[in-house]
């Protein structure tokens, strides 16, 4: 590493490493990751569209684990819907191996031009007449400074590099989804589709099975926070196997935490933007960010370029970063967010008079918000609140 670049990038999840892969043709870019292997351990159940993917890059063979063309939606009585890729959202499409790509995107970077450092932990960040001016890091047990004229923080939820710029990274009980996840061996589970439990088994989230091929799968779920009632999320994960996959054998085990909420109110100030995680971009309903990490990230990286370009990193050019997201994906955030609000709060026999409110209808025919209204017309009076935003 050296002590000066244009730009640094903290995390290298896919949306600092696209960040820095967008950036570095132009610019000096150093991307840090704070562990010893990048995309390891994981923490996502690893679905992405096919759509989405393919809108920021080329997919390999060597990152998908399953192709998957639908998804079935259970209701805690076990009512079943059958919904096509197209409906079931963007986590529906591939099931990818996260490890592989997650680390080929840091390659990316370091193609592009980036210099690329594992085992770098951002400690604080350097403040100059208000303006963040680089980042303090150990490296291998050594202290040191790096400037930058921009610093990306793409450290993930409640961002440390944020909270230190003074943003407010912060997330309520009731916004934070506290995931496990088992990677199984042993199970029965339909190659191409992914499968989705909702209610108590995951009170205020839903659990969930995705096929990783070789009678192997993701099996995991999310509980909100402000529903653990004193529990961990792996005492859910536990039940909800022995329940489901009963000859299941875990292999590997992952926790971590996933924000539901808005997402963070500034996302760019003098030397700083926020992405990914770090920025709350991920979705309030499913969880999922691999999209809007990719989408944050390259746009984060395209007006880190014009900052640099232009000599100028104040907020007054890195808004044009939070301008751009909130154009992108800002308004389905919001949406889903309130969306989410309600959903949560549904009983278990609530859940099921919603799902069994499908039952019969040719859902593949539909659009996303005609199944949605044609929900809220059979469920009046549970979904009052959400009615105006369709």
């Amino acid at each position: 590493m050296k002590s000066e670049y244009d730009i640094i990038v903290v995390g290298a999840g896919p949306a600092g490493a696209f960040a820095a892969a967008t950036a570095a043709p132009e610019c000096d870019v150093l991307l840090i990751e704070k562990r010893q292997e990048i995309g390891d351990p994981v923490r996502c159940a690893e679905g992405i569209s096919k759509v989405g993917l393919s809108k920021f890059l080329r997919p390999q063979k060597k990152w998908i684990a399953s192709k998957v063309a639908r998804a079935r939606i259970f209701a805690p009585d076990g009512t079943r819907l059958d919904v096509s890729e197209e409906l079931a959202g963007p986590e529906v499409g591939y099931v990818l191996e996260r490890k592989i790509f997650d680390r080929d995107l840091a390659k990316r970077a370091a193609r592009a031009g980036a210099d690329v450092v594992v085992r770098t932990r951002a400690t604080g960040v350097i403040t100059e007449n208000g303006f963040i001016r680089g980042i303090e890091a150990r490296h291998l047990g050594e202290s040191l400074e790096i400037r930058a004229a921009v610093v990306i923080a793409a450290d993930g939820i409640e961002s440390q590099v944020g909270r230190w710029a003074g943003i407010n990274t912060t997330l309520r009980p009731k916004d934070l989804e506290s995931c496990a996840q088992y990677l199984v061996a042993n199970v029965d589970l339909l190659d191409d589709c992914c499968d989705f439990y909702l209610g108590s088994a995951a009170p205020g989230g839903y659990a969930w099975a995705f096929p990783k091929g070789s009678q192997a799968a993701n099996i995991g779920l999310g509980v909100l926070a402000s529903k653990l009632d004193g529990k961990h999320p792996i005492d859910y994960l536990d039940a909800f196997v022995n329940k489901h996959y009963p000859n299941g054998q875990p292999v590997e085990l992952n926790v971590g935490g996933v924000p539901v909420s808005n997402a963070v109110r500034k996302t760019a100030g003098d030397g700083i933007m926020l992405v990914g995680d770090a920025a709350h971009h991920t979705d309030p309903i499913t969880g999922g960010g691999i999209i809007n990490a990719l989408e944050g990230g390259r746009l984060a990286g395209e007006v880190a370029k014009e900052a640099i370009r232009a000599e100028d990193p104040s907020a007054k050019v890195l808004k044009r970063y939070e301008a751009a997201w909130r154009a992108s994906f800002g308004k389905k955030l919001e949406r889903n967010y309130k969306i989410k609000d309600i959903f949560v709060n549904l009983s278990d026999d609530e859940l099921n008079k919603l799902v069994r409110s499908l039952e019969g209808l040719p859902l593949e025919e539909m659009s996303v918000a005609g199944i949605v209204r044609r929900i809220i017309s059979r469920n009046p009076r549970l979904l009052a609140g959400v009615r105006h935003l369709f």
